[in-house]
């Protein structure tokens, strides 16, 4: 009898060590192995439901031990991730040119061109060197990088050291623009966006100006979205009939509009003047700024005048698109 009952308690003994790993404990020591399956089953089902609780003992370790399918499932679906992500980017370079032999081409061309990053051998090579310095010189952006920071931004692409992002429209130089805004009007309007990096808001802007008869806008080369996909895309189509010049330092070419009559007009939360008193008629230049930060203090120092749109409310700013359209109305309107 001794023999036989150790024989039955090392047997429980197993048993219940190996139910105890899931959590689980039967008093039951007679039982068919049906019932060891249903009883299993049912302790990996509340072993599941536990983990789904947020469980951090080690239950967890033991059953990735147990369940090797459970691995192979979440790394299938971050490659599936992973591969979504990369076709995302490959999707979004559909404006991009790199390689030295495509870009040379597309400089030469004369394509209208938002921006251009390069290296340093790049730029200061007898092939790009002329290129690049009118091109920056007539606004475009240009900057130079390391060869892994290109390697980013084209996402392991060969990029041989140069890559541009085509513009959705071409820009005139600030003296064509002055010239054109001149013709048949006394009194053009011009506007100008100072920070202003969100290309939604530019491009709704920019419908907001075509459709008040602005004459053009003015870009600068840096702290301002360029004229993106995005941009012509919100703009829906005025793109196609407003000029735009991309300048390379703005505060100077707002004294360049000064020499030739303009008044500079800035839209500011802290303008003493209300935009509904304003009644002067002369060719105008409409600053805006971001909504977060607004004009830069030095480009407020070159304004004959500080414009502010009154609230009645209790929001204390406007978007940068909404406060152009109202401006635009008060100022086209008289």
């Amino acid at each position: 009898m001794k023999n036989s009952s150790n024989k039955f308690r090392g047997k429980n003994n197993k048993e219940y060590k190996k139910n105890s790993d899931f959590g689980y404990y039967s008093k039951s020591t007679n039982r068919s192995e049906k019932n060891d399956k249903f009883l299993n089953n049912s302790a990996k089902k509340k072993n599941f439901e536990y983990l789904n609780k947020d469980d951090k003992n080690n239950t967890f370790s033991s059953l990735k031990r147990r369940n090797p399918r459970f691995n192979s499932n979440t790394e299938s679906s971050n490659k599936n991730s992973d591969i979504h992500q990369e076709f995302t980017k490959k999707r979004n370079f559909d404006d991009w040119i790199w390689g030295k032999h495509s870009v040379y081409e597309a400089l030469n061309s004369e394509r209208a061109i938002n921006r251009i990053w390069c290296t340093s051998e790049i730029f200061s090579s007898d092939k790009f060197y002329i290129l690049l310095k009118a091109l920056k010189s007539k606004g475009v952006l240009i900057e130079e990088v390391s060869w892994n920071r290109l390697s980013q931004l084209t996402s392991g692409a060969t990029h041989q050291g140069v890559a541009l992002q085509l513009a959705c429209s071409k820009t005139i130089s600030l003296e064509q623009l002055i010239d054109f805004s001149k013709q048949n009007c006394t009194n053009p309007l011009i506007l100008a966006l100072d920070g202003i990096t969100d290309p939604h808001n530019v491009g709704a802007i920019i419908r907001s100006a075509e459709a008040f008869d602005c004459k053009g806008i003015i870009i600068p080369q840096r702290r301002s979205a360029g004229l993106t996909g995005t941009v012509a895309k919100v703009a829906a189509g005025a793109l196609e009939h407003l000029h735009v010049s991309r300048v390379v330092n703005l505060n100077r070419a707002l004294e360049e509009l000064k020499k030739n009559g303009f008044l500079v007009v800035g839209l500011s939360g802290d303008g003493k003047m209300s935009i509904s008193n304003f009644l002067e008629k002369a060719p105008l230049v409409v600053i805006v700024g971001s909504e977060d930060k607004g004009i830069s203090l030095l480009t407020q120092k070159k304004c004959d005048y500080l414009l502010s749109i009154p609230l009645k409310g209790k929001t204390s700013s406007l978007n940068a698109s909404v406060a152009v359209a109202i401006s635009l109305f008060h100022l086209t309107s008289k």
